[in-house]
């Protein structure tokens, strides 16, 4: 018997990544899982995991929520758990920040959240039943490298929202909370490579992997067995909480000293 028989779960940003790990170790477990993402190759990875359904939406289009999740509802009969994992990241410094990449961050990254929680916590509070996985970041609660401020105050942003969330729909049974992956090896993090050295992307992947204590990147289902127990029974006592999955990356007081001493110990 999976720990999450019998539930349904929406997650956003599912196509690719850590919203593909997540929504794997979902269906593993046993839950109805419905994926969502703004690209249309959430129909194939979908029919890959054995997800119940996918939408192609744009979670920051309140109105595109709101329409998935009720045909969702009317199809599976209750949403009880939401995985908010849709988002975006774009390295740029703060002199060259413009007010539309700003935007762009605020807008997928937290009034996604803001319109999945919107679209999908009445039914939970009806139901007095339901589990909110809110997808921070180390980046801005934690650390922060340069060139990530858009992302950085984003994510900073969904660690308050998610506490909110916790307190106010505590009394209805609804759970609320934030994890915080570091270096997991996603598109994203690919991107973001290729933006810092595009002549040679993994060299930067390379002396990232290095710099984590643990000496690898993450595998987006090892954040799904995360969302996975935060998702289920066995949580019902944790709400308002952030988890650090990160490897260890952040706790270096310098991230030199940590590659001297890997250094030293393969002499």
């Amino acid at each position: 018997m999976g720990t999450l028989d019998g539930k349904t779960a929406f997650v956003t940003g599912a196509a690719m990544g850590n919203g593909e790990g997540i929504a794997a170790v979902m269906a593993e477990k046993g839950a109805s899982v419905i994926m969502a993402d703004l690209n249309d190759s959430v129909f194939e990875t979908a029919k890959k995991i054995g997800a119940a359904a996918a939408y192609q939406t744009d979670v920051s289009d309140f109105a595109k929520v709101k329409e998935a999740a009720c045909d969702a509802v009317r199809r599976f009969g209750k949403i009880d758990i939401l995985v908010n994992n849709a988002g975006v990241a774009r390295m740029i410094r703060v002199e060259d920040m413009s007010d539309e990449l700003r935007d762009l961050h605020w807008r997928v990254n937290v009034v996604g959240c803001w319109n999945c929680v919107k679209a999908i916590l009445p039914g939970m509070i009806e139901r007095r039943y339901g589990r909110i996985v809110n997808m921070s970041s180390v980046t801005g609660p934690r650390v922060v490298d340069p060139g990530m401020m858009g992302y950085a105050i984003s994510k900073a942003a969904i660690v308050g929202f998610t506490k909110a969330i916790a307190m106010d729909a505590a009394r209805y049974g609804v759970t609320s909370n934030a994890i915080l992956p570091g270096y997991f090896l996603t598109p994203m993090v690919m991107h973001s490579a290729s933006e810092t050295d595009p002549a040679n992307p993994q060299r930067v992947l390379d002396g990232i992997a290095r710099g984590v204590p643990l000496g690898r990147f993450g595998d987006p289902k090892e954040i799904g067995y995360l969302a996975a127990f935060l998702a289920s029974d066995e949580a019902a006592y944790i709400t308002g909480a952030e988890f650090v999955i990160d490897g260890g990356s952040t706790l270096p007081e310098t991230g030199a000293m940590g590659v001297l001493d890997r250094k030293q110990e393969g002499r």
